[in-house]
């Protein structure tokens, strides 16, 4: 868990303090890269790191990808210039996707998969937790200490989780391969490039240049022509870092596709509603931050309870419900009325918590118990791959549409100077001298809209999801139980 809450906090602990790091390093025009540079790294290790596990073990994968986090911390608090920044958080990102993947395998080897629920309810708090805290922990070092303490204070807790891990995680001996294990370099770098190069399209794509750009349009195109070469590389390789059996499987499909879907909606809550209660609501960022962590209160509970759920009526119907009720949900914020009041979006964000935690545990613990130990780091590992890259495809594509809404929406505006996009908007309405009071209106209701087309989109992924749960998911998940003395 400590081990996790590194990764999970230094996704968010940084937004806060932008500006004191662009004031003193510089480089306003890149900083956005020290986001996507961390996405990026953590989302294209994932399959690599999940083989490796099921290869050598979680345990040299897990100590290798702490000690490579604090490296990348500890250059990261020496950074003398924004781009040295940008490239030690490449690094942090390179350590987080083993914590992140091996840690929710070694979960499932822990525990048999009654206890399941339990543990990863308290991972889900881990990420909880993290989301809300980070942006305040962030905040608070840059203004009353340094932002290179940041990055510091990883360090101690990095070291504790290092000395348990290395002391009490004792891992059971398994059978010696026939065979010298031979690893996939190729498949591994092929991934490696596939990813980056797509997500850098996903991520850049209308910020840094516009979609129909030659950048945009040639980033596509080489993803798409790496994504062919790794399909013939892995299926010639003798042990592929993404398998077939992955996708040939149709619980680890139809999982894979539910929860890249689930991805691609978690980014109308996690995005656009701070913006939504700071803009048409009126609130503050501190008041903005409770509205959506009311969502983080709801999800590990519905997650812990719903083992009563799934041991009666299987995981793949407990998912149905869960994403049934999200959907509901999503579709209930159009609806909500203009201006209105903060409790009613923390309402619905309360309910699509509970429902997600609903959704999601059950599909998580269901797909680790339909397969062996060898196989598990795999499969783990491919299901947040496609949870991540949901989530960075949702980003690029939710964007787009609210900045089209926008515009369209203010095309006819009654004040000039009004701003095109919803990175612009909220420096627009702090100046509250800067726009009539019928401007101000129009503005905000412009971008009411805009999140409602979003809300709507994320219904849709929610649909997508419920569609590869209700087509390809079998009704029984076919799940394999371990002997008790192969646990760790």
């Amino acid at each position: 868990m400590l081990g996790m809450a590194l990764a999970a906090i230094d996704g968010t602990i940084v937004s806060t303090a932008v500006p004191q790091i662009v004031g003193d390093l510089g480089g306003f025009a890149v900083f956005s890269w020290l986001f996507s540079g961390y996405l990026l790294a953590v989302t294209v290790t994932l399959p690599v790191y999940g083989k490796l596990s099921d290869t050598f073990g979680r345990k040299p994968v897990l100590i290798a990808g702490i000690v490579l986090f604090l490296v990348g911390s500890l250059l990261c608090a020496l950074a003398w210039n924004m781009g040295a920044l940008i490239a030690f958080r490449i690094v942090q990102g390179l350590g987080g996707g083993a914590l992140q993947g091996t840690v929710q395998t070694i979960a499932a080897d822990l525990y048999p998969l009654k206890e399941r629920p339990r543990i990863q309810a308290k991972l889900s708090t881990v990420w909880a937790t993290s989301a809300v805290a980070g942006p305040v922990v962030g905040g608070l070092l840059a203004g009353y200490a340094d932002w290179r303490w940041i990055f510091l204070i990883n360090l101690p807790v990095g070291a504790l989780a290092l000395w348990l891990v290395v002391r009490h995680l004792h891992e059971p001996a398994r059978p010696r391969p026939k065979t010298r294990p031979r690893i996939d370099w190729a498949g591994a770098l092929a991934v490696f490039a596939t990813g980056t190069l797509l997500l850098t399209a996903l991520v850049q794509g209308g910020v840094a240049w516009p979609w129909l750009s030659a950048p945009s349009l040639g980033l596509f195109a080489a993803s798409t022509a790496l994504a062919a070469l790794t399909v013939v590389i892995e299926r010639r390789a003798a042990e592929p870092i993404i398998p077939g059996w992955v996708w040939r499987r149709r619980t680890i499909a139809s999982v894979n596709l539910a929860l890249g879907a689930m991805g691609l909606l978690m980014v109308a809550p996690t995005v656009f509603l701070p913006t939504y209660a700071q803009s048409v609501l009126g609130l503050g960022p501190i008041a903005a931050g409770f509205v959506l962590s009311v969502m983080t209160l709801s999800w590990p509970v519905s997650a812990a309870l719903s083992d009563r759920v799934y041991n009666r009526i299987g995981f793949r119907l407990t998912a149905i419900i869960g994403m049934s009720a999200a959907l509901l949900v999503l579709l209930a914020f159009p609806l909500l009325p203009y201006p209105g009041e903060p409790w009613q979006p923390a309402l619905i964000m309360l309910l699509l918590g509970a429902a997600l935690g609903l959704f999601q545990l059950p599909l998580i613990v269901g797909v680790q118990s339909t397969v062996g130990w060898a196989e598990r780091g795999t499969t783990t590992a491919s299901v947040l791959f496609c949870r991540q890259v949901g989530q960075s495809v949702g980003a690029a594509v939710f964007g787009a549409v609210a900045n089209g809404v926008l515009a369209a929406r203010l095309l006819n505006a009654p004040a000039p100077g009004l701003p095109d996009d919803l990175d612009a908007v909220a420096r627009t309405l702090e100046d509250p001298g800067a726009l009539s009071a019928a401007a101000t209106d129009q503005l905000r209701r412009a971008v009411d809209a805009a999140v409602d087309h979003v809300y709507i989109g994320a219904a849709g992924a929610a649909a997508l999801a419920l569609l590869a749960l209700v087509v390809l998911a079998p009704r029984r998940f076919p799940v394999i139980t371990e002997p008790e003395d192969r646990r760790p």
